[in-house]
């Protein structure tokens, strides 16, 4: 929940109190929850909506658009197949980096993500949430779930080739 609550506040210290807000609400709230949907999609919209309020109030904006293209164009040929496919880079990099080092980067590639990719993935990969629960706590569409958690992992995926490409 700590790095939900930091893509909305400006830093961990203000995070960290929205963490413990959220749990605050959601001891308040306990007796009212009526089982609409489940506890953890519950706790993470109380989370969401408290970092949302904490960030509007610390003067923070989430930037809307990604103007950057999901994956690099050159990889790709006239007809608009891959050039180079996609690379198995685990196998590659067992021996090339260590699991700590690997886990290091991954933290640095999803904080550099956009803030809705960022959400999004983190929801999905790190908390395990399905596209519905995802969905419900941040207030998307399906759709919109779908590409920005498609543009995230690509996005993470040619970090984790171009990292590996350089280390050959």
């Amino acid at each position: 929940m700590l790095r939900l609550a930091a893509s909305f506040v400006p830093s961990r210290a203000v995070a960290e109190e929205v963490v413990q807000d959220t749990w605050l609400a959601v001891l308040r709230g306990l007796a009212g929850f009526e089982g609409r949907s489940s506890l953890k999609t519950w706790l993470f919209a109380i989370c969401v909506n408290q970092a949302r309020k904490t960030g509007t109030r610390e003067h923070r904006s989430i930037p809307v658009a990604d103007p950057e293209p999901v994956v690099d164009p050159s990889r790709f040929d006239a007809s608009g197949g891959w050039s180079a496919p996609p690379e198995h880079w685990i196998e590659v990099a067992q021996g090339r980096m260590e699991a700590g080092k690997l886990a290091d980067r991954i933290r640095v590639w999803i904080d550099e993500l956009p803030a809705r990719q960022r959400e999004v993935v983190l929801l999905r990969d790190v908390e395990g949430m399905s596209g519905e629960e995802v969905c419900a706590v941040l207030a998307l569409s399906d759709a919109n779930q779908r590409v920005l958690l498609h543009r995230g992992r690509s996005r993470l995926r040619q970090l984790f080739e171009d990292e590996f490409r350089e280390v050959r």
